[in-house]
């Protein structure tokens, strides 16, 4: 084995590792957070789920199959796509291991679990595509097709005293929803005990990781005294008064305003938005759950943002 081929076997056994160090860490922390509540009724669901009341209900292997997957994603192995080989249905599953416990695709009903795969979908769907209206199956067959951000617009590298820029770390977008800016790898790093500040690298050399790192994002709010997407899809967040008068309510179109701010939100009916709608509504169709119960409040037109102007992303996919 050649020097060139040692390394990158190195590499991946060193990035590999602090997935699997993610996932105990994370694991042993739900175990905590679960174990607050004595009186609350707990079930266990084997390795995918346990200890939680969210283990009652059905896990997301039961309800979203491999053959869903293929079938939602079925062009992001096509040759021409840029990340071959490296998302699929084991990794994604593994991921969604450790936040079920916390109610992630396993609150509510069965319809409401389904609705938030498919919302989840929606987004990372739109945020990897490299497809178009023109070629075979739209772009919503071709999501999935970057891990990363191909052609970087700038270096993502914001002043910021407890996320500061690593010499020779590239900030730029990587993973499922992708991430950008230094403070955003630092603080998603710290929720997920990975050091993903001096290595976001990480989230395009390991998919499970890449996938965590986007469930962490979905399950937490970016600032305290705020909805997470997830929250804010499934109803477990309560406006309040001001939040009200600035049209923002419970459904889809807030977890854009909480993802992509005024980037995406409070424009109007412009195509960012209603890219990502698309994607919600026609994985919806596609998991046999029906655009019809796409919910209340799919939009986000006449929001105002929660965090104006705040560049945690970008309204663009990773081409």
């Amino acid at each position: 084995m050649g020097m060139r081929a040692k390394v990158t076997t190195l590499l991946v056994i060193v990035v590999a590792a602090a997935a699997v160090v993610a996932l105990l860490v994370l694991r042993a922390a739900t175990d905590e957070v679960k174990g607050k509540d004595k009186n609350e009724k707990i079930c266990n669901a084997g390795w995918e789920c346990s200890g939680s009341k969210y283990c009652c209900n059905q896990t997301i292997s039961k309800l979203f199959q491999v053959y869903q997957f293929e079938e939602l994603f079925k062009k992001r192995n096509s040759p021409i796509a840029h990340a071959v080989g490296f998302w699929d249905y084991h990794s994604f599953i593994t991921a969604a291991s450790v936040f079920e416990p916390l109610g992630f695709g396993t609150t509510g009903g069965k319809m409401m679990q389904m609705k938030e795969i498919a919302a989840f979908f929606g987004h990372i769907g739109a945020k990897t595509t490299c497809g178009d209206m023109v070629v075979d199956g739209g772009p919503w067959a071709w999501g999935l097709c970057y891990n990363h951000e191909m052609s970087p617009k700038q270096d993502y590298c914001a002043k910021d005293v407890k996320y500061p820029c690593v010499d020779g770390a590239e900030y730029y977008g990587r993973g499922a929803i992708p991430v950008y800016w230094n403070y955003n790898y630092g603080r998603i790093g710290d929720g997920l005990k990975v050091d993903l500040l001096h290595h976001p690298e990480y989230l395009e050399q390991n998919a499970t990781l890449a996938f965590m790192a986007s469930m962490w994002e979905w399950m937490n709010p970016v600032k305290e005294k705020q909805p997470s997407p997830h929250d804010a899809f499934v109803g477990n967040w309560k406006p309040t008064k001001n939040d009200t008068a600035e049209k923002r309510l419970p459904g889809f179109g807030a977890t854009m305003n909480i993802l992509y701010g005024d980037i995406v939100c409070g424009n109007g009916y412009i195509d960012a938005m209603n890219n990502i709608i698309s994607f919600y509504q026609t994985y919806l169709d596609e998991m046999g759950v029906g655009r019809e119960h796409s919910g209340d409040n799919l939009d986000c037109a006449e929001q105002k943002p929660f965090n104006p102007s705040a560049p945690s992303t970008t309204p663009s996919s990773s081409s």
